[in-house]
């Protein structure tokens, strides 16, 4: 009876670190609506949240609105086919909204001069585990970038214009091997 608790309770433990593993970190890239991959999300689960390390080049300089919307889906050119903001609590638009966010809703990040963005930010409601607020949950959702900033209350999604990035964040996200324009040619080294 010993053996087969400390069995039982081993198997709980793997089975516990694995689901956690397997979701976190977790790569996606990021297309332009010419379809180009033009960098790359790593998504990691946190105590406080998800951290999103965004790399990405080739937009506008300036600042860009960026938020999780509800559909793993990024049909270029207008990526309408990501839906709206990953909003699976009902709440209303922005992070200055004093009704609370959307999970999805993120602060806005700012492309330099050569329009790159090197970037980490966080997620605080969201989770990559099993549960309501995951970002894995059903198919997945995606992480779309928009041509202007984010007023952080306009609703439903922050008058920031078209969007010119996506990226689905699912757990197959990863296994997308074209090169990342934002890392050194690996042929050159």
């Amino acid at each position: 009876m010993k053996r087969a608790l400390m069995f039982a309770g081993a198997v709980a433990v793997v089975l516990t670190a694995c689901s956690g593993e397997e979701r976190s970190p977790l790569e996606t890239s990021m297309y332009n609506k010419d379809n180009d991959k033009i960098g790359t999300a790593v998504l990691t689960e946190q105590p406080e949240g998800v951290q999103v390390k965004l790399k990405v080049e080739g937009l506008e300089p300036g600042m860009h609105g960026i938020a999780v919307h509800e559909f793993p889906k990024c049909e270029a050119p207008e990526f309408k086919t990501a839906g709206n903001h990953f909003n699976p609590t009902s709440k209303e638009h922005g992070l200055m909204n004093p009704k609370g966010a959307h999970v999805g809703d993120m602060p806005n990040v700012e492309a330099d001069p050569s329009g790159m963005i090197d970037v980490e930010v966080m997620l605080p409601q969201a989770k990559l585990k099993e549960n309501q607020k995951s970002l894995l949950r059903q198919e997945g959702t995606s992480l779309i970038i928009q041509s202007g900033p984010d007023d952080g209350m306009t609703q439903p999604a922050g008058d920031a214009g078209e969007r010119v990035a996506c990226g689905v964040i699912t757990l197959d996200a990863d296994k997308d091997e074209t090169s990342d324009p934002t890392e050194p040619d690996k042929q050159q080294e």
